[in-house]
């Protein structure tokens, strides 16, 4: 297992994608248990400066969020949303899969095509399956960059809102109507 667990690392180490334990087993030799190997490596790392993550259905290796700190010179790369974007990435967010349609009737507003091209050109969108209702729309999901971006394993690690509440990016009353 030692040999099977330094190859698992070498693989995660050199990745710049999160890689899922299928790719793993198939880099692997046949019988390796890339899966066990990922346990044994994730144990091995903790408290550590890096640490083997879950991203999805995928592991990577990452910095230990406690000294992202450290990483900021090398990785500042400032890309402002519009406050649209952000809204409309929040919706895809915690209600995909979901239909341009469906995001404009939350937000109240309509989605310029450039809010939703500027989203899948930053790789934190995808297209869906269609949905099977008249015009068989196409769905809007986050990826796995979205994930890995904001430090998350899946989408349903999003806060709440009682979490978003208590943080004060909410206010505490009701909107009105």
């Amino acid at each position: 297992m030692a040999e099977q667990e330094r190859m698992v690392e070498a693989i995660l180490f050199a990745s710049a994608e999160p890689v899922t334990v299928s790719e793993l087993n198939a880099r692997l030799p046949h019988g390796a248990e890339a899966a066990e190997a990922v346990q044994l490596l994730r144990k091995r790392y903790e408290g550590r400066g890096v640490s083997v993550v879950r991203v999805g259905e995928a592991w990577a290796m990452r910095t230990a969020p406690d000294l992202g700190f450290l990483m900021q010179k090398e990785t500042v790369e400032t890309r402002k949303l519009s406050r649209a974007a952000i809204e409309t990435l929040a919706i895809i967010a915690y209600h995909q899969p979901v239909t341009r349609a469906e995001i404009e009737e939350i937000r109240g507003v309509s989605v310029s095509r450039g809010t939703i091209d500027q989203l899948l050109e930053l790789g934190w969108i995808k297209f869906g399956r269609r949905k099977l209702t008249p015009g068989r729309p196409v769905t809007y999901m986050v990826t796995q960059e979205f994930l890995d971006h904001f430090g998350l394993e899946s989408a349903r690690d999003l806060p709440g809102l009682k979490e978003l509440r208590a943080a004060g990016l909410l206010e505490n009353r009701p909107p009105p109507g």
